[in-house]
């Protein structure tokens, strides 16, 4: 079987919604109010994958809690390293068996910008 390159490439948007519904299937993080646990995931995983703060992020979406919101949530977590290498777990989860397995060529478009 072979694959056009539309069919192997993945989306900013899908990777972001795989990754949300990983943690949110994974991980169970008590919220209030206009914070959901799916709101927290999203603004934690666009931060760290754009290299941006909380504040910042959460000042770029529409209808979401503010950085003090997201802050106080993550205070009420007391062990990260735990949580670091659940997440890290939970996610290999999500590999697929063929890029596990197997010997893949790979290609990676970097953009380096200096400070």
């Amino acid at each position: 079987m072979t694959f056009s390159l539309e069919q192997l490439a993945i989306t900013e948007t899908e990777t972001l919604n795989e990754v949300i519904e990983c943690l949110t299937e994974n991980f169970s993080i008590k919220t209030q109010g206009a914070c959901d646990q799916k709101t927290l995931f999203e603004i934690l995983v666009r931060a760290a994958s754009n290299g941006d703060t909380i504040e910042n992020t959460a000042k770029t979406l529409k209808r979401i809690p503010s950085g003090n919101d997201i802050r106080y949530h993550l205070n009420k977590i007391n062990d990260f390293e735990d949580l670091e290498r659940q997440i890290n777990q939970a996610l290999k989860s999500r590999v697929p068996r063929v890029i596990k397995n197997g010997h893949l060529k790979l290609a990676i478009d970097l953009n380096l910008i200096p400070n």
